[in-house]
């Protein structure tokens, strides 16, 4: 069974425009869903938007856990910071300048004001078997520090919401592209302090484009519906992306 979940919490790139169309070119590509924002299901809503209540108890657990901190570095704060190197596409290596503070939560009601960061295991390595890329592991602290979980203007981080939603809408497998692996022991922290269950997980290869660069938003990279618009066929879309992958 697959589930359709709309993850449109960046108020900012987010437009139920770009839902609609979303839907519909997935649609003519073929793809089918049995619970989604548009026809429903047992776990819905299905836009993540929608799911803030979700969130907030998950943030008021790990609060009251212990497990993260209020963190109030500006990006002219990190930017100053030594990190250790990462990938392009990763979040950088916090340099711990506010785990100071993790006594202080007890004084924040709601989570809204301060970005909030969970205190990753320094030294611990976070292990998992990929169905397709085999055993992973990632030492915390070095691999990646302490991350996100909800941002100052009031959002929850995308690592937050996806294993939140996971557990809740029961998803025992997990399917996305590789470039989240270290994303995935991330989560497996997060599912660890909130006591979830754990998914499998299927991270398949990139597509990318003549130059070796993975096919993305932020690249100006062909969109399904910018290909439709050109004339593409279902058969050759789907062609396209099985070479970009071999």
């Amino acid at each position: 069974m697959l589930i359709f979940r709309d993850e449109d919490l960046d108020r900012r790139r987010s437009s139920r425009l770009f839902s609609d169309a979303m839907l519909e070119d997935l649609r003519w590509l073929g793809i089918d869903w049995q619970e989604g924002p548009d026809i429903g299901g047992p776990f819905a809503p299905y836009r993540q938007s929608l799911r803030g209540e979700l969130y907030l108890d998950s943030w008021r657990k790990l609060r009251d856990s212990g497990a993260i901190y209020p963190c109030t570095c500006s990006r002219k704060d990190l930017a100053l910071a030594p990190m250790a190197p990462n990938d392009a596409d990763d979040e950088p290596i916090y340099p711990g300048r506010c785990r100071s503070k993790l006594g202080e939560v007890a004084g924040h009601a709601f989570p809204a004001g301060v970005n909030w960061r969970f205190r990753v295991p320094d030294g611990e390595a976070i292990g998992f078997l990929d169905r397709l890329q085999g055993p992973q592991s990632f030492v915390a602290g070095r691999d990646f520090g302490d991350f996100l979980i909800w941002r100052r203007d009031d959002l929850p981080a995308y690592q937050l919401a996806v294993v939140v939603d996971d557990a809740a809408m029961q998803v025992s497998e997990v399917v996305r592209g590789a470039d989240l692996l270290k994303s995935t022991a991330r989560q497996l922290l997060l599912i660890r302090a909130l006591d979830l269950p754990v998914p499998s997980y299927f991270h398949c290869q990139l597509i990318r484009d003549p130059k070796g660069a993975r096919l993305a938003k932020r690249h100006d990279a062909l969109s399904l519906r910018a290909l439709r618009q050109t004339g593409c066929s279902t058969e050759q879309v789907l062609a396209f992306c099985r070479a970009r992958q071999s």
